[in-house]
């Protein structure tokens, strides 16, 4: 049952991500994309090792992410302590948010 909510939130979650829009031209511009983080939800909320493709999605994003752990649409996932794991597991620092 657990599970299956989960995954039920995390679809959810993904609908609404692509639902918001486009970035706005300055988001564009600084290369921020919370989508890009999707590819490690699932890692995140549910202790699986992160892939490859999440990783790599995750270095690009490295420098956003204080930023979106503040979004009101992302900012939950990067704030549940999964996120730390994966992070560690994909080599990329865990930053120190004001």
């Amino acid at each position: 049952m657990e599970n299956s909510l989960r995954s039920c939130y995390m679809v959810a979650f993904m609908v609404l991500l692509l639902s918001v829009g486009h970035l706005q031209p300055t988001e564009a511009q600084s290369g921020c994309d919370s989508v890009q983080l999707s590819w490690c939800l699932q890692s995140i909320v549910s202790n699986t090792p992160p892939s490859q493709d999440c990783c790599r999605r995750l270095r690009g994003q490295q420098a956003c992410l204080c930023r979106e752990i503040r979004d009101p649409t992302f900012g939950g996932y990067l704030r549940h302590p999964g996120a730390r794991r994966v992070a560690t597991a994909c080599g990329v620092t865990f930053p120190r948010c004001n």
